[in-house]
């Protein structure tokens, strides 16, 4: 592939992305500003033709609590970490009256009917795959779930993203036995590594990355690794609005850079956030999605740059 490309991907999860760190009550307006601001981001994504995949939790499929207790799998995650479970997070809310923070199927529709949308796989819990307790199996009938939710929408999955970040290399062979073509890894950096502990260290690279330059941030796309399926690594992370201007320029004008540089070097510039990093401010923003997506354009009209989904990239990988 000689044209760079920008590839966005979303972490589509809503509550249940969160559940272990938030009291669901002091987040409402939250989600629900981030369910106004999707079809937002779907309508400048279609307007300029910005091609991008949403790894959507299977659970969102589900129309209401009634389906959700039908399609519990057989075989659930057994977390040592009791906080993490998301059956029982979900049975003692149910009757919160907050249903469209749990389920999504139209948003879900909405975005498949939309131009250059794919929808792809965050699993179906939101399935920790580097937690201790659970095992190969319980991951694989998870992703059997996801599947078959999908399937309900007449949506075949190829693209997957690990929730939290948690690439687990020796599952990828489920992965590519249930047709799973591509999964996104963790940017190439080591406070990125997921496999160790999260220090105090390791979120500070994290957040000060979002507005100081701490290495090249694109890659060629003959460096992807071609094992079991295509692993595309993400290069950077489009944090929420922050409470300074300042901070949110800095941001701003970081991924600007990277993404001119990618496209002036014919190389890859993968995007991701979650929808729900625009629910604290959803004006904002919005205004920043929109100037990234100016920044596109001028890659696009200068270099030649691309706009391609997960399994876009995968398939111009591959040349098929």
């Amino acid at each position: 592939m000689k044209k760079g490309a920008l590839v966005i991907s979303l972490d589509f999860e809503l509550v249940w992305g969160l559940f272990d760190h938030i009291d669901i009550n002091d987040t409402v307006s939250y989600f629900n500003n981030t369910l106004e601001s999707i079809p937002q981001i779907i309508s400048i994504f279609e307007k300029n033709n910005i091609q991008a995949t949403w790894a959507t939790v299977g659970m969102l499929f589900n129309e209401n609590w009634e389906e959700w207790h039908s399609n519990i799998p057989d075989s659930i995650p057994t977390y040592n970490k009791v906080e993490l479970n998301p059956y029982e997070y979900g049975k003692k809310h149910q009757k919160s009256g907050l249903d469209q923070l749990f389920f999504a199927p139209d948003l879900i529709k909405t975005i498949q009917s939309a131009k250059g949308q794919e929808i792809g796989t965050h699993t179906y819990s939101h399935y920790y795959c580097l937690e201790k307790g659970q095992t190969k199996a319980q991951f694989e009938a998870d992703i059997n779930q996801a599947m078959k939710m999908a399937q309900k929408f007449n949506i075949d999955l190829k693209s997957l993203v690990f929730p939290r970040n948690q690439f687990n290399e020796d599952y990828l062979e489920i992965c590519a036995h249930k047709g799973i073509e591509t999964v996104r890894t963790n940017p190439n950096f080591w406070y990125w590594d997921t496999t160790k502990k999260e220090t105090f260290a390791v979120k500070l690279a994290r957040t000060g990355d979002a507005y100081l330059s701490f290495g090249k941030k694109s890659y060629e796309a003959n460096s992807l690794t071609l094992d079991k399926v295509i692993c595309q690594p993400a290069s950077r992370f489009l944090r929420p609005q922050h409470s300074l201007g300042v901070l949110n320029a800095s941001r701003l004008n970081r991924i600007n850079n990277e993404m001119i540089q990618a496209a002036a070097n014919g190389e890859v510039y993968h995007l991701w956030w979650h929808p729900h990093n625009f629910g604290g401010d959803v004006v904002g923003s919005i205004k920043t999605l929109q100037a990234i997506v100016e920044t596109f354009k001028y890659c696009s009209n200068t270099y030649g740059m691309e706009s391609l989904t997960m399994k876009q990239l995968r398939d111009s990988f591959l040349g098929t």
